[in-house]
């Protein structure tokens, strides 16, 4: 599982003319899912997007959490994330997990980040295409993988 991780002061996903999710201050997360994922690789995601000290805290440092700093998390599923353009011009997604697969596991994700932050995710939808925007803070970016956790 591949997250681009975003600390943003806003950010929302329209469909089709429509605003079908939008936070301020917290995370978007763009989430990739591999063929390959399973459930410990779902857990050690979450837990690293909601445990990691990205926020200010009254130090002036990047020493709260999304959990201990009230923000709030957009999550937008992207199976581009997983593509390889090692060979040719046109990438390869033979990594990406089935959309049948891919969506179980999105929703799971969803449904376990709405436990740990009650009211606080917002979401794509999954399968759409998607206009997202968002107000980058810091800016703060972050890549996460659950097959390379470096």
């Amino acid at each position: 599982m591949r997250a681009i991780v975003q600390r943003v002061q806003s950010a929302q996903v329209v469909v089709e003319g429509q605003t079908v999710g939008q936070i301020r201050q917290g995370l978007l997360v763009f989430l990739g899912i591999e063929s390959a994922d399973e459930a410990s690789d779902q857990e050690w995601l979450l837990r690293k997007v909601t445990q990691l000290k990205v926020f200010e805290g009254g130090d002036g440092r990047m020493s709260e959490s999304l959990l201990s700093s009230g923000g709030e998390l957009l999550v937008v599923s992207q199976f581009t994330l997983h593509a390889s353009t090692k060979k040719g011009t046109r990438p390869s997604f033979h990594r990406s997990a089935p959309p049948v697969k891919a969506r179980q596991v999105y929703e799971a994700f969803l449904e376990a980040a709405r436990m740990l932050l009650p009211d606080k995710v917002q979401s794509g939808v999954f399968g759409a295409h998607m206009d997202v925007s968002l107000m980058n803070d810091g800016p703060v970016t972050l890549i996460l993988d659950s097959k390379n956790p470096e």
